[in-house]
């Protein structure tokens, strides 16, 4: 390698590094699932172009489909502590900071910190992607803001999460492909669901979220049911 390609390979790792590293000092401006194969971007952009549509329904056609399983022996337990800094394989794995603090950070605007602290969000400004609302959110209210899992780990469990190793497991729960920062009532009202059975009330992001439910399906090598995958297509027509 020559010496101006070892400068150009090593501004290059280090942008990388830049990027993937850390989220406190990136502006909060939300992306398209279709350029956010990490997750370490900020919030969920609506995919309007027919090229990216056409996309993203390229993207849920290879998800696998199967009958959903029997709820038997789920506990929140079978994927680790909640928003544990102990997960291997994932970004934002083992920086010192909570999960949740990560993703608060990740997709918050004007951000503010515990006193002494780097990881510890107590205020942030949030545009919610599933309503559309702009949240002001503080510490000392703080089920306003809930961290979802796009694909629920009730629902990865029923869907074959029970035969995973349990590392596997904790990933799969502290992904920030799987994670985004939104109004708490919308994520309660989702609840375990699939989306046959629930879809942001935003119809405007629908197709991002569907895109991103089939990204994390297909990273994990999870399936959907079939009603499941005939309404994530739906969504993107």
């Amino acid at each position: 390698m020559s010496t101006k390609d070892a400068v150009a390979f090593l501004a290059g790792a280090i942008i990388v590094v830049s990027f993937i590293g850390t989220a406190k000092n990136r502006p909060a401006t939300a992306v398209s699932p279709l350029a956010n194969a990490t997750g370490t971007r900020p919030g969920l952009a609506p995919i309007i172009a027919d090229a990216d549509k056409r996309a993203a329904r390229g993207l849920i056609r290879r998800v696998r489909v199967r009958s959903m399983g029997p709820n038997v022996g789920y506990t929140r337990a079978r994927y680790g502590k909640n928003w544990t800094d102990t997960a291997i394989g994932v970004p934002y794995a083992r920086n010192g900071c909570r999960t949740r603090d990560d993703l608060l950070a990740r997709d918050g605007r004007n951000v503010k910190y515990r006193r002494g602290s780097d990881c510890t969000v107590v205020s942030m400004d949030l545009n919610d992607p599933y309503t559309g609302r702009l949240i002001h959110w503080r510490v000392a209210d703080a089920g306003r803001v809930q961290v979802d899992h796009v694909v629920p780990l009730n629902y990865g469990w029923r869907m074959g999460s029970t035969r995973w190793a349990k590392g596997k497991r904790l990933d799969f729960a502290n992904d920030p492909l799987n994670l985004l920062p939104v109004y708490g009532d919308a994520n309660e009202q989702k609840d375990a669901s699939g989306p046959a059975r629930w879809l942001p009330p935003r119809h405007a992001i629908r197709c991002a979220y569907v895109t991103r439910f089939a990204q994390v399906a297909l990273k994990y090598d999870m399936p959907v049911t079939r009603a499941d995958k005939r309404t994530m297509l739906a969504q993107c027509r």
